[in-house]
């Protein structure tokens, strides 16, 4: 007898206007994800933004419901990675050939730690050990052609995943908010990221 059971599928993104509640589902199960910013009926920002305390506490609200989003696509991925150790790849990725020692750093994890994820990393043909061209004693760490595809991967999935999310907004509130986060990085010391101001 043919199973008739239907699939479930991702729905799509909605918007509710005056809360500006998101709804994005990045796993094709029952589950769905929100993600609440400010916003009002007419499109205009509402909220306690004078107060940065108080859009502290929404944007960190709003901030864990992206996290999660983000994590569950990465899930979806064929090769299902621990967060540890896409870290790693991540970390191995903008910092290639650095050494056990600068992975321990850079993920706050002890040596025997780091150790036992390059273990696990190395037998998936993720990552690979190759000594260091001047000091002998000192190991590489790099990742494989395998380890890359599976980074290129997860990071489209995130995207798609974010895309749903930013569908569901007017083109005006993505450009405020890609100004806002600029914003903010220009705050906490990036230069590079301050947004241009228009005459």
């Amino acid at each position: 007898m043919q199973d008739r059971t239907p699939t479930a599928c991702a729905p799509v993104p909605r918007v509710q206007r005056g809360k500006w509640s998101v709804l994005a589902a990045a796993v094709p199960t029952e589950s769905e994800v929100v993600v609440t910013v400010p916003g009002g009926p007419d499109g205009r920002a509402e909220g306690p933004g004078g107060d940065p305390g108080a859009a502290a506490h929404e944007i960190a609200d709003a901030v864990e419901r992206l996290v999660s989003l983000w994590s569950t696509a990465a899930q979806q991925a064929p090769v299902r990675l621990s967060p540890h150790q896409l870290r790693a790849l991540w970390a191995l990725d903008t910092a290639p050939e650095t050494n056990l020692t600068g992975l321990a750093d850079r993920l706050d994890i002890g040596l025997p730690t780091a150790s036992r994820l390059c273990d696990r990393l190395e037998a998936a043909g993720m990552l690979e050990r190759a000594p260091h061209p001047r000091r002998r004693r000192e190991l590489r760490l790099r990742l494989t052609h395998h380890g890359r595809r599976v980074l290129d991967d997860v990071a489209r999935r995130r995207v798609q995943a974010l895309t749903g999310v930013l569908a569901a907004m007017e083109p005006v509130e993505r450009s405020a908010l890609v100004r806002g986060m600029k914003a903010c990085f220009a705050a906490e010391g990036d230069p590079s990221s301050r947004p241009r101001r228009t005459p």
